[in-house]
């Protein structure tokens, strides 16, 4: 694809329409969401590295970033690279071509040579490009990876870095309660504390199971009780 090939692209990947920076509780991470929504603005740091534990948040935040991106006309585009076994790293060409550019889960392409050296060729045209900005997500920090090529990790320590802090129980119940309300459903406080002493306590599958209740208490037309949960989710 050359530099003025239009961006054409056709991908089993959308943006959920209920992750976006109101319905994420930034709790130990503001500094990090301010970053993000300078980044949605085409302002601020022209690359951030942002990395975390698994199931803390970052594809929500990538999610919440090029949605608010979008939403100000900009050209973005969300790329999770979990699935890159079902592309081409040719995928990654021309993308500096677009205002704000979100790769989730880099260090899945880790010891892949082809994978590494096209995100390699992105970072460097993005850096030429200074019009376009790329907001990248990991596990861990770019020097702590697996990548075989020492070139991307130096590439990947551009920019500015931010951890994603782990949310306390009291931070997770307060992240539930904003979900619940921006669904329009209310998550009464012992009904939330119940959820995270019997389930898994990462906020992806705690917010799956409140999707899950919002739908059976819409179908059921019953509020969130303990005896209601308790049922549905077969505790």
């Amino acid at each position: 694809m050359t530099p003025s090939s239009p961006i054409q692209l056709s991908l089993p990947v959308h943006l959920p329409d209920d992750e976006t920076f109101n319905s994420y509780h930034p709790a130990g991470n503001q500094q990090l969401i301010e970053s993000l929504r300078l980044a949605a603005a085409g302002q601020g740091e022209r690359i951030t590295y942002l990395w975390g534990a698994g199931k803390s948040g970052r594809t929500h935040l990538l999610h919440a970033t090029c949605a608010l991106a979008s939403d100000a006309g900009l050209k973005t585009f969300y790329l999770p690279l979990g699935i890159h076994a079902s592309m081409s790293p040719a995928i990654l060409e021309g993308l500096e071509q677009l205002d704000l550019i979100c790769l989730d889960d880099i260090d899945q392409i880790s010891r892949h040579p082809v994978w590494e050296e096209a995100l390699f060729d992105l970072y460097n045209r993005v850096h030429e490009n200074r019009n376009s900005r790329i907001v990248v997500s990991a596990s861990a920090p770019a020097k702590q990876t697996d990548f075989l090529l020492p070139d991307l990790v130096s590439r990947l320590s551009w920019g500015i870095h931010y951890q994603l802090h782990p949310l306390s129980d009291s931070a997770k119940l307060a992240a539930l309660q904003n979900r619940a309300k921006v669904r329009g459903l209310e998550l009464p406080e012992d009904v939330g504390r119940f959820l995270l002493t019997r389930l898994a306590r990462d906020l992806r599958t705690l917010f799956e199971v409140l999707d899950r209740l919002d739908k059976a208490s819409m179908v059921a037309q019953r509020k969130l009780t303990i005896p209601f949960v308790k049922k549905i989710l077969h505790l």
